[in-house]
């Protein structure tokens, strides 16, 4: 009767063991199952690398070639303003229509605002544009003021990086629009005209004409609700 029962609790004992087994080898598998599906929407979600300034100028070499879009709509809270990007300045305008399709610009703001000289856009003081940032990548561009183009009133520019950076080279995330009356000429050759306002002065006009604090933050938020290509 005590073999039986030794038997008993020994069988009983092994099959214990032999469910426990299976029960870690299922959870290792299911952890892989669901490591490997997260790697996949990661790769999904990721179609393009992560800039930085080791492979920008290549990334947007080649991506100007499959992206020929040209003009694009800004929708404000003070209107919309329409743009032509210029094919001369071809990294510059990739530039900005990559950033347009990730959607980058959406929610940002017009931050600067001083009126009779300019407007610029593109940053905001909420998380999710510097998130959205580390997640495109950290890059500048270079200028490309040898095109003919000059500061006109409604030229769209793009200003230096905030580093220290002595050739000025481009803050890819942002841009300024000349609103003053004749031109800001003593801007050329230091920041890389890339396009034109085409419809809209009247909405930069307004919105240079907010208040402002000391560092020309306009007092009243005005937020960029979309940016779309139309051509």
């Amino acid at each position: 009767m005590r073999y039986i029962l030794l038997f008993s609790f020994f069988f009983l004992f092994l099959n214990c063991e032999d469910k426990k087994s299976n029960k870690t080898k299922n959870l290792k598998v299911e952890f892989e199952k669901k490591k490997a599906v997260k790697t996949v929407v990661e790769d999904i979600k990721r179609e393009f690398p992560k800039l930085n300034s080791k492979n920008a100028m290549e990334f947007f070499l080649e991506y100007e070639k499959e992206n020929k879009e040209r003009k694009v709509r800004i929708t404000t809270d003070f209107g919309t303003i329409d743009i032509q990007l210029f094919e001369k300045t071809k990294f510059h305008r990739a530039n900005f229509i990559f950033l347009t399709k990730q959607k980058y610009f959406n929610d940002t703001q017009f931050y600067r605002v001083i009126d009779n000289f300019i407007v610029q856009a593109g940053n905001s003081d909420d998380k999710k544009t510097a998130r959205k940032r580390a997640n495109i990548g950290k890059y500048l561009l270079p200028t490309d003021t040898k095109r003919g183009y000059k500061h006109d009133r409604g030229m769209v520019s793009m200003p230096s990086s905030e580093i220290d950076n002595p050739h000025k080279l481009a803050s890819p995330f942002e841009f300024f629009i000349v609103q003053q009356r004749g031109g800001a000429h003593f801007l050329d050759g230091d920041y890389t005209i890339f396009g034109k306002v085409i419809k809209g002065m009247d909405v930069v006009d307004k919105m240079a004409a907010v208040d402002a604090d000391e560092a020309d933050w306009p007092l009243q938020n005005i937020f960029i609700r979309n940016v779309e290509i139309i051509d």
